[in-house]
Formats: structure tokens, sequence, C-alpha cells
């Protein structure tokens, strides 16, 4: 079929939904509820015809011979089966010609094969809105939000049927499908560091725990202790370029940042595999010049891992400044006392010092020792003291927050905290939200290509690979 007609057949639908709609309508004075009227009538006009060409477009291409060869096998005509479809205009119907082999089996629906429609009801416009709505909000609102904008009007149950074979290719093609994508990335121009960085977020599971707060091994635990549900922890990574510190400011500017996500599970092993596979794509195509940093807070789980990994060898080596600073201050608590003015000065004080002098952290621990001689604190302040002095210890190698500024270089994992809430937190989270670790990885896939601007090449790969299969 041509574009002729295709157009006369629109034209044709177009026309008789509005002569319908004009028969009885009253256009002696306009008024907001004329103009919806008309609003709504040529939206629905233009659907149909929209609707209409398209199916007859498609249906100029279903085959009619009574005996077709396919894959080197001879397969009949059976019948005609019908089928509807949804498009970006709405439902569409489509009488297809159904094929079999002599022998029995599956049947062959050639049109379907032709537009790639084969196990699908909905179009690739569609599927791709669908996905990327749910990306960021769940199936019902996704309903109710393409009921008010679109032409197009899937049920939640049908979102959910759209998302789920999508996520499940994903899991199962993903590392082919970001190996694709990771190709045609290059390095932000301009970039002088990349920041590599891990973080833990909680997640409630549909699986059965012990309440939160309460020891398992606790004599007396009872059986309403074990809860439905549990929280466990989901895993992000972030890879951040950044460029130069711009004019009046402290950091340099973030040029671009890459996630990966995982849903909980034993040792995030899965991503931390993920994520030294995005550092090495980046690794290979970074100038020697480039500084590379590995930024993160005070998990000994974390600093374990990489101290422990040889890939992270060559790293400038960073405990998260604003996460020190919180230990700072639980420090001038346990001196001082909460919301003391020497607790307050002592604070700001040392704050100050890790920003501007290289030996601060030596000179915090001199200071912890040297109130902890002079002061008379209780139990309580005494553990809290020594967990603090101990953090310092543990870490004062990490904390070169001085000589990073001073070179231009940052200081915090920001951008791996705030993928913890943008990616996880805020679409995973919500209240009454708990989720199967397969369902929730689907959702977390899909957010990361959009969280690191990879969409558009995500969804042209995908196609291209289930095409392929």
């Amino acid at each position: 079929m041509i574009v002729p007609e295709i157009t006369k057949v629109a034209i044709r639908e177009f026309r008789q939904k509005m002569e319908s709609f004009g028969e009885n309508l009253n256009v002696e004075q306009l008024t907001a509820e004329l103009a919806g009227k008309v609003s709504a009538a040529l939206k629905d006009a233009l659907t149909s015809a929209g609707a209409a060409a398209l199916q007859a477009f498609v249906q100029s291409y279903n085959p009619t011979d009574p005996v077709l060869e396919v894959n080197g096998q001879r397969v009949r005509f059976k019948l005609i089966s019908a089928k509807q479809f949804l498009t970006c205009f709405g439902p569409m119907t489509l009488e297809r010609s159904l094929y079999q082999a002599d022998a029995g089996g599956k049947g062959y629906v050639p049109l379907d094969e032709f537009w790639d429609m084969a196990g699908e009801f909905a179009t690739t416009e569609v599927r791709e809105a669908v996905l990327f709505s749910v990306a960021h909000i769940t199936p019902l609102e996704t309903e109710q939000l393409l009921h008010k904008c679109a032409w197009f009007h899937p049920s939640a149950t049908a979102i959910q049927n759209i998302v789920t074979p999508v996520g499940d290719f994903i899991q199962a093609r993903g590392e082919d499908l970001d190996s694709i994508i990771r190709t045609e990335e290059t390095i932000p121009e301009g970039t002088r560091v990349v920041a590599a960085s891990l973080d833990g977020v909680n997640v409630l599971l549909n699986e059965p725990g012990v309440k939160r707060g309460r020891p398992v091994e606790r004599p007396g635990l009872d059986s309403s202790s074990v809860q439905p549900t549990s929280y466990k922890n989901a895993m992000v990574g972030s890879i951040s370029f950044y460029g130069t510190v711009p004019k009046g400011k402290d950091c340099p500017q973030r040029l671009a940042s890459r996630y990966v996500a995982q849903m909980p599970e034993p040792e995030a092993l899965t991503v931390k595999e993920q994520f030294e596979v995005e550092l090495a794509a980046v690794e290979d195509r970074l100038d020697s010049h480039v500084v590379k940093i590995l930024l993160l807070d005070g998990h000994r789980t974390l600093w374990n891992y990489v101290e422990t990994t040889e890939r992270f060898a060559d790293y400038e080596k960073l405990i998260d400044y604003y996460h020190t600073t919180e230990h700072l201050s639980k420090a001038a608590e346990a001196l001082f006392g909460k919301g003391s003015r020497r607790g307050v000065a002592w604070y700001n004080k040392y704050r100050i010092k890790l920003l501007e002098e290289d030996d601060a952290p030596a000179a915090i621990l001199r200071s912890l020792e040297y109130y902890r001689r002079r002061q008379r604190l209780g139990k309580t302040r005494r553990e809290a003291l020594a967990a603090e002095s101990t953090f310092f210890q543990r870490n004062q190698q990490r904390m070169s927050y001085a000589s990073f500024r001073r070179r231009g270089l940052p200081i915090g994992n920001g951008p791996v905290e705030a993928a913890c809430k943008t990616i996880v937190k805020t679409r995973l989270c919500r209240s009454g939200m708990r989720w199967s670790r397969v369902g929730g990885q689907r959702i977390l896939s899909l957010r990361t290509y959009v969280k690191s601007k990879r969409w558009d090449r995500f969804w042209h790969h995908y196609l291209h690979l289930r095409q392929s299969a």
C-alpha cells in the first residue's frame, strides 16, 4: 500500500468521525464547553484515523498464498486469525493468515513476523513509552498518566505484561546490551578526574525475616518477631567524570555519571562485577593525565573489597568528607556532650582543619586523646569516644582532603548517595511497597539506563538483539 492510499483511508475515517460528531452540534456561540467537545472529538477522530490507516497499511502485507516455505519447511494456510494490537493510536485489529506444517506443531503467522510483533500485543512505540514511564512511576500511575496524555490506554496489568519480558530479556542479555552501549560511548570532553563509588541502601523484600532492631540470637525471641517481609541491602555503583573547578567554586564540575544497581544478594557479587566491567571500559579510553579516585563512605566491607582487589591498586582512595564530618560530630558529642558550645566550637575547628591542613587527621587523634585523659566521661561517652577514635585511626590515610582540594579533586561521594535515592529509594521504597528480587531488578535495570542517559541506546540495541535472537 502506497502513501496516497493510506492517506485516503485516514481522511475517510477522520471525515466520518467528525461529520457524525457535528450532526447535532450547536455552534452558535463559542464556550469553554463547546471548545472542549470539539477538542475531544478531534482527538477521537485523529486516533481513529491513525489506527485505520495503520491497520490498512499493515494488513496489505498479509500473505494469501496457500503454501509457503519457511526456513526450509513447507507450511499450509489454515485459517484467518484476528488479533488486537495496541498502537500509539489506540487498539487496532488485524486479520492475519495462520499457517502450519502438515505434521502439525506450532502455527506460523507471517504478518506478525514481518513487523516484529510475533508474541507481542503492543507496538514498539507503546512498549518504549510504557517502559520509560514505569522506570519512574508504578504501573497504576502509568495507566492513569497515559489515560490523561496519550492516545493509547493500557491497563496496569497490560503494562506489567510489557515490563516482565523486557526485564527478563535484560537479565538474560544485559551483558551483551551494555557491552554494545559502552563501545559507542566516549569520555566527556574536558575530563580531568574519574571518581568511582559504591554504596548500599535498604529495600523491603517480600521475604520473611526478623523484625529490624531485634537480634536473632536474643533469648526468648517469639514467633511474632519474625515478619513476612524483611529489609536487605541493595547496592549502587557510580562512575563520575569531573572537569575543572569553576571560578568561585570549591569542587570540580561533574560532567557525567554512569551507574549500576543491583537488588540485594550475598556479598554483592553481581554489582561488583558490573562495576569493575564499567570501570575497565572507562579506563581503556582515559588519557594518562586523568586522575582515578575511589570515594567511599566508612563501611569496612567496601574498604576491604577495594583494598584487597588488585585492579584498584592505582586508584587514589578517599573516605567521603561528609561521612568523616559525621564521625567528627559524634566525637564532639562524646567529648563535650550533645549541643554544647564547646563541642560545636571543637567540631567547627577540626572540620575546617580537615579542608585546609594535611595533618588534620593526626591533630584530631591527638585532641581526642588529650581530652580523653582530661575529661571525666561516663561509660556510654567513653565507649562512643573509643569508637570514633578507632574510626579516625583506621582511616586517617584516607583523609587527604586538603591535598585533594588544592589539586581540584572531589572529596565527596555525593553522586552515589544521590543515586541510592534517585535510582532505588525514590522508586522502590515508597509507602507500602515490597519487592521480589526479580521484580525489583527489572525496575532497577530500567532506571539505571535512564539515570545514566543511556535510554535511547538501550532501546535501539534491545530491539536489534531481540530481532536477531
